[in-house]
């Protein structure tokens, strides 16, 4: 599969990135014989469904996934809501969004629209399951674990074609995402903190939590995002190497990565 990084800015969009939004897209034959090309994405944060333009139709999504209800990683699903709704096109058919517990109504707020039917015709909400509970839409096969955040928070482990992605989402240092990131081939993990600051728990990571989530995972390949446009990303790609050895690069607007 290829990973796209649509948006990597944390907390909110930045001069060089907007904010979380991950296009992932793989090839699948159908039972009918047809081939063609299935794209997810994994977030939709401010500013990025304007971003996504660059690099497929956004109209040729799949299915979306939310690793949680913070602003710079859903909110941007308001727009695509206006795009389905109203494209010169038609009303377009319903696709799944799969997020935490109110999804749905969170973005019936977020829109000033009443609760029904809210975003529900343009939208197929579905709720994560518990720990490693598994969706599969076209090849891609999503695993999902909550992990640690002041709201409900998951990470989130993508397969297909025999690779696998994991998808750090906003988190502290935990089992879960240790679980999650399990000998992937590339893990995708925000480094929002630095070590030198007095940092609270359970709400991000700094870098050297990444480097040492990677050792311990046992993954092939580390990729730093999320690192907020007040900090400097060497820093954390610093922390990140002194924790662990293997390859490490900081997510940038526009890289993509065949997993």
């Amino acid at each position: 599969m290829r990973l796209t990084i649509v948006g990597c800015s944390g907390s909110y969009p930045g001069p060089e990135s907007a904010a979380s939004c991950y296009l992932l897209e793989a090839e699948h034959t159908a039972e009918s014989g047809e081939t063609r090309t299935w794209r997810i994405l994994l977030d939709l944060g401010n500013g990025s469904l304007g971003q996504l333009h660059r690099y497929v139709d956004p109209l040729e999504v799949d299915a979306l996934f939310l690793s949680h209800l913070h602003a710079d990683h859903c909110l941007d699903l308001c727009g695509y809501y206006v795009l389905r709704k109203y494209h010169p096109s038609g009303a377009q058919p319903r696709i799944p969004v799969w997020g935490p517990r109110g999804t749905a109504e969170r973005m019936a707020r977020a829109y000033d629209l009443p609760l029904e039917p809210g975003m529900n015709e343009e939208f197929d909400f579905r709720e994560h399951g518990g720990p490693g509970a598994a969706v599969e839409v076209g090849p891609f096969r999503v695993e999902t674990y909550e992990v640690v955040h002041p709201v409900s928070a998951y990470a989130l482990r993508v397969s297909a074609g025999g690779r696998t992605l994991a998808y750090s989402g906003d988190t502290g240092p935990c089992s879960a995402l240790d679980e999650a990131a399990r000998g992937v081939h590339l893990l995708l993990a925000e480094a929002s903190f630095r070590s030198a600051d007095d940092n609270p728990p359970d709400l991000h990571m700094t870098g050297a939590d990444c480097g040492r989530t990677a050792a311990k995972a046992g993954v092939e390949r580390l990729v730093l995002t999320h690192v907020p446009p007040w900090h400097d990303p060497s820093v954390a790609e610093a922390e990140a190497r002194a924790e662990w050895s293997g390859p490490i690069e900081l997510a940038r607007a526009g890289a993509t990565y065949d997993v």
